[in-house]
């Protein structure tokens, strides 16, 4: 199962660190979102070993379901 380390950010300052064990990032996003405060705007690093963290932006939740996009890609 793997291992996801992740860094909860606001403003950039780290509130909240730590690991997730899950079966897949989608299981690791939710049980990040269901342990953590989530605001509009935090930004989200997540990896597993041996590869450079993805970041996301939260964007809220809608209908339920939190809303999660790609942070700092820049435009075509």
């Amino acid at each position: 199962m793997p291992r996801f380390k992740f860094a909860l950010s606001s403003f950039d300052e780290v509130r909240e660190a730590g690991i997730v064990q899950s079966d897949s990032f989608a299981e690791a996003l939710t049980a990040i979102g269901e342990q953590a405060t989530l605001r509009e705007g935090d930004t989200l690093q997540i990896g597993v070993h041996g590869f450079p963290p993805a970041r996301y932006e939260y964007l809220g939740t809608v209908r339920g379901k939190q809303s999660w996009r790609p942070a700092g890609q820049l435009a075509a």
